[in-house]
């Protein structure tokens, strides 16, 4: 049975079945984190049982994709379901290794799917997927945090022609771990409509929340607003789970526990990546 082999945020882990590393191979974002040897901490295949599907906690759409996240008796599952197509199933048993697909494998649902799944295997050491764009100056990661539409890639690409030798790690989901109280900012295979797949880690100096505003203004916020800050560009997909929502409240006050998280209120202007430098890491 064909074997590929990843590392992603330092979490190494395998997929089987030549069907499934058939289509990871065709996922040009999955290639930077191919290892030829590496650890199975979990994996993913093709095989397994079919689960009896308990409680939806969480429906969502996107595209023409109706998406089901809940649980069985014994664990996690995700139902993606385009219009006309077949539907993709993805679950594990809960403190398990494997994760199992069933269905329609087509690139679209597989990415998303493994995303969900690489987060169902990871919630419980540190690890979290934060929805934001991630800029890298000077040896050290900021990410910025927003609803769609108010400018993350927009003011990570001023960061980009303003300050010298920065460079875009991650544009949608770059992955956040806390190891020894120390907080990581890694890339990852899922990086929205840009692009920008690295595998490579940078200490998390700071975490931004944008807002539009005709002027440019920054605020550090307390540990609480920052709790409020974070929370809703992690999954939502998880939020609905009081197990997996406890782990990942936990990684959220480690992270607020080791790096600073401000407001940026600002203009799509250079003027607003300086300032955002400046307070981040303008000054060691």
């Amino acid at each position: 049975m064909e074997t590929g082999r990843y590392r992603v945020a330092d979490h190494e882990f395998a997929v089987h079945g030549t069907e499934l590393c058939s289509v990871l191979d065709s996922i040009a974002g999955f290639r930077p984190f191919v290892r030829e040897e590496a650890s199975e901490e979990f994996s993913f295949s093709c095989s397994g049982d079919l689960p009896q599907l308990a409680r939806v906690q969480y429906s969502f759409e996107f595209e023409d994709v109706l998406g089901e996240f809940g649980i069985t008796s014994s664990g996690f599952f995700l139902r993606q379901k385009p219009a006309d197509e077949e539907q993709l199933l993805l679950w594990c048993n809960e403190g398990d290794d494997k994760v199992y697909l069933n269905g329609n494998l087509s690139v679209r649902l597989v990415r998303f799917a493994l995303w969900v799944g690489f987060g169902l295997m990871t919630y419980r050491h540190g690890t979290v997927a934060i929805h934001s764009s991630c800029i890298v100056s000077d040896g050290r990661a900021v990410i910025f945090l927003g609803e769609s539409g108010t400018g993350k890639s927009t003011h990570t690409r001023l960061w980009k022609e303003n300050i010298p030798g920065a460079t875009l790690l991650n544009d949608d989901s770059p992955i956040i771990r806390v190891i020894d109280g120390s907080v990581w900012a890694y890339g990852s295979p899922w990086s929205g409509k840009t692009p920008c797949y690295r595998q490579e880690r940078y200490p998390l100096a700071g975490c931004v929340r944008l807002s539009q505003a005709p002027y440019n203004k920054i605020h550090k916020l307390q540990v609480i607003k920052g709790f409020a800050a974070l929370h809703p560009s992690c999954p939502p997909e998880f939020a609905y789970d009081e197990k997996i929502y406890s782990h990942i409240s936990n990684t959220l006050s480690g992270i607020l526990a080791a790096v600073p998280c401000y407001h940026l209120e600002c203009l799509p202007d250079a003027a607003a990546a300086e300032l955002s430098f400046n307070t981040l890491l303008g000054a060691k």
